[in-house]
């Protein structure tokens, strides 16, 4: 997959999970490329100034994020993108804004030659991944497909192993780096999680 490599990315803040209970924290990344400004699974946080603040930071406010990127449809993964009313908000099937919306299958679309999402279910049917060329290489905000950078291997609540795993399989395939749902990047390297 060919893929330019000017987008720009930064984790606003790193989420975490031990289980499937309580206190659950999403990862929310920005990335830009051109004139989009994404963020990328705006999830549970302890307060939705662990979105806001970082991105105040950038000199970015909510109202000048362009679009939203929803992995899938998990509340811990989608609970603040209220926070960004002007953007068009994506998922695996369609582009939201207002009180209307585009059908579009998510494989393939690029919103520019360097920002690209792919269809990778395993977690969840209607998982998503955004690929993002960039300096460091493809980064892969992969939402649950990886919860840590340690899996978990049996995801407990994915409704179909293998294709979890194959889904995995395809983003080592194409990145460099691996954004999870809920924890720190890691290298997309042999050692990953499968």
């Amino acid at each position: 997959m060919d893929i330019e490599s000017s987008a720009t990315w930064q984790i606003l803040t790193v989420g975490y999970t031990g289980s499937t209970g309580p206190g659950v924290a999403a990862t929310v990344s920005y990335i830009t490329d051109g004139d989009h400004k994404i963020v990328f699974d705006p999830g549970m946080v302890e307060s939705p100034a662990r979105i806001l603040e970082p991105l105040a930071a950038l000199g970015v406010g909510p109202e000048d994020v362009t679009d939203v990127i929803l992995s899938h449809h998990h509340p811990d993964n989608i609970m603040n993108a209220g926070l960004f009313t002007k953007a068009a908000v994506h998922d695996h099937k369609a582009i939201y804004r207002g009180h209307g919306w585009t059908v579009r299958d998510a494989e393939g679309y690029a919103f520019t030659p360097s920002l690209r999402l792919i269809a990778t279910p395993g977690h969840s049917h209607e998982d998503i991944t955004l690929l993002a060329g960039t300096a460091d290489g493809v980064v892969a905000f992969a939402g649950d497909l990886w919860w840590r950078p340690d899996g978990p291997a049996e995801d407990p609540v994915a409704p179909d192993r293998d294709q979890l795993a194959a889904s995995r399989m395809r983003v080592l395939d194409l990145a460099d780096i691996i954004v999870p749902g809920h924890g720190p990047a890691f290298a997309a390297g042999p050692e990953a999680v499968v």
